[in-house]
């Protein structure tokens, strides 16, 4: 839909329509790509929760194994069922009932999950579960440290949400003012369509445009 639209406003040709549409494809990749950043940004936020409840489990007695279980019935009654914590806990639990070592369950979800977090976590559980140390503590220390760090991360966030407020608003500005003037002023980009001087024209502002469009967002995504 955007590369169409952005071949019609820029050249209005149905072949240019055509033309562009496959372009479509790597932005769908893109967006595709920052959903799953997205519910990973969610499941490490609630995998900071799971951890501040296992955490108070470990510090009542309860095992490892025993802690998570209640870090479950937690997130359950908290998120619901079918929240992304849920239902890899549901994975996890269920591989305790069949006496699968926690170490390497927790393993598997750091690689589904593909989070820092988690897969620190899992680390340093599975270390400090084959080194015999004083697990609470080791475990409540990692449980602190993470919380803490994803606490900055969304102090970051939020801090930077009105400048991605921004860059939305910039991204679609040159199409309105295409679109407002060829409204209120029809004719005046004839000059600018269905000729080689007007459409060579017309290709260098779309390129510069995406190449802006393409900067912002690696500014946005180092900032972030």
């Amino acid at each position: 839909m955007m590369a169409a639209a952005a071949a019609w406003l820029f050249y209005q040709s149905r072949i240019a329509v055509v033309i562009l549409s496959p372009f479509a494809f790597p932005y769908c990749l893109y967006r595709l790509k920052g959903e799953r950043e997205k519910k990973k940004k969610i499941l490490s936020e609630q995998f900071r929760e799971l951890l501040g409840s296992v955490n108070n489990a470990l510090r009542s007695g309860d095992s490892p194994e025993n802690a998570f279980r209640e870090g479950y019935r937690e997130m359950v009654y908290e998120y619901g069922e079918y929240a992304p914590i849920t239902r890899e806990l549901t994975r996890l639990v269920g591989g305790l009932d069949n006496r699968i070592p926690l170490e390497k369950l927790l393993d598997d979800l750091a690689e589904r999950a593909g989070t820092e977090e988690i897969r620190e976590f899992a680390e340093i559980f599975r270390i400090a579960k084959r080194g015999g140390g004083n697990m609470t503590e080791i475990l409540s220390r990692t449980a602190a440290l993470i919380e803490e760090r994803l606490d900055v991360e969304n102090e970051i966030s939020i801090m930077l949400g009105n400048r991605r407020l921004e860059q939305r608003i910039m991204d679609v500005t040159p199409f309105m003012i295409i679109f407002y003037i060829g409204i209120t002023s029809p004719g005046f980009f004839d000059v600018l369509y269905h000729n080689p001087e007007g459409i060579a024209f017309m290709t260098l502002c779309l390129g510069a445009y995406l190449c802006a469009l393409a900067l912002s967002e690696k500014i946005l995504a180092v900032t972030l």
